[in-house]
């Protein structure tokens, strides 16, 4: 049977390079329910976001939010069900510029 478990699945600064927030580990699928990005600069800035398959390359064919605008003091919160089913898929983000964190929550299924 399978174990499902509630998981913060990252939180990090968002740098000006993509990076990874999130990996899903071997022999395990992931829902990613919620995600928080919080622009702390006096500034606005853009946002993306990735849903990277396993060996693959953030860009606009696995986008999900791609330039959003976020502006300075402000927060953007997303809901919903974004699957990554396979063992290293990635959730993966950039921001235009710095001064943005991001909490990224959903579950884990082993």
């Amino acid at each position: 049977m399978a174990t499902i478990t509630l998981k913060k699945l990252g939180q990090a600064a968002i740098g000006t390079s993509v990076s990874t927030l999130y990996t899903v580990p071997a022999s395990t699928k992931a829902i990613a329910k919620s995600i928080d990005i919080c622009n702390t600069a006096t500034s606005g800035t853009t946002i993306r976001l990735f849903l990277v398959p396993n060996g693959g390359t953030a860009g606009t064919t696995n986008a999900m939010l791609y330039d959003m605008s976020l502006p300075a003091n402000s927060m953007l919160s997303w809901t919903g069900a974004q699957i990554l089913d396979t063992a290293g898929d990635t959730i993966q983000v950039q921001a235009g510029a710095t001064g943005c964190t991001i909490t990224a929550s959903g579950v884990q299924e082993t």
